[in-house]
């Protein structure tokens, strides 16, 4: 596949962040960015008319961080938080996190190699130090949710997390097709984790084009190998675009 014949002034492209646009860190703060990534992104939001947003489970905040001095529409926390082309923000209703906040915490504290992220309406656990808990965290989690009304679990590479059950990939990208400038456009949606099959779904239902990146089953219909080649597309595309007037 080649996201030069792939991206045209008609396409909406949505990427995810972690172990998609960036490789995967021990932590969640120590990914890296590497500088011609937001340069790419700029040039190819510009081509598309500003129809490139990223799909990420991090908050906002942290991509705006990231990716900074960019401010791209971003839905954060699998669409929990959605802020659109024109900067508004979108938040959707949250359900108290307590019991879940005290699971995770209890085990924590028995594991200290296990992180705990808490985020707007979601808690995650991540076992990437400690991958021989992970049955112990599911469990742990899945019985937490259990017994948060409103929320759902999401599993994810060496995490899992609670979080509000409206929230999803998916349904962040058809809110953002039906606002300028994604709407009326073909979706591209990029991602490389179980927390993406449903965005992949999503596209292609649109008619849309799912991008697996990295191993592993998907529903996606088209892969690539990394973040890496990833990258190299995306560069690829910038600077084959570069110029071009937008539709």
């Amino acid at each position: 596949m080649n996201f030069v014949d792939i991206l045209h002034p008609s396409s909406a492209l949505f990427l995810d962040f972690d172990g998609t646009l960036v490789d995967l860190a021990p932590q969640p703060e120590a990914v890296a960015v590497p500088p011609d990534l937001t340069r790419s992104l700029a040039a190819l939001g510009e081509y598309l008319g500003g129809a490139l947003a990223v799909i990420s489970g991090r908050p906002i905040a942290q991509i705006d961080e990231f990716l900074r001095p960019l401010h791209l529409p971003v839905a954060g926390v699998h669409g929990a938080e959605r802020r659109t082309a024109s900067g508004e923000l979108a938040l959707l209703h949250t359900h108290p996190l307590e019991h879940v906040e005290e699971v995770a915490a209890e085990l924590a504290a028995q594991h200290p190699r296990l992180r705990i992220e808490t985020k707007r309406g979601s808690v995650a656990l991540h076992y990437r130090q400690a991958p021989e808990l992970e049955q112990v965290c599911l469990h742990a989690m899945q019985a937490a949710v259990q017994e948060s009304p409103g929320m759902t679990l999401l599993r994810g590479k060496m995490v899992v997390e609670a979080k509000p059950g409206g929230a999803s990939k998916g349904n962040a990208i058809e809110a953002f097709l039906q606002e300028p400038p994604f709407a009326g456009r073909t979706p591209v949606f990029v991602g490389d984790d179980f927390t993406d099959e449903v965005g992949f779904a999503t596209v292609q239902r649109l008619q849309g084009l799912g991008v697996k990146v990295g191993e592993g089953t998907s529903v996606a219909w088209h892969r690539l190998d990394s973040p890496a080649a990833l990258r190299e597309q995306l560069h690829a595309a910038a600077a084959a675009k570069a110029g071009k007037v937008n539709a």
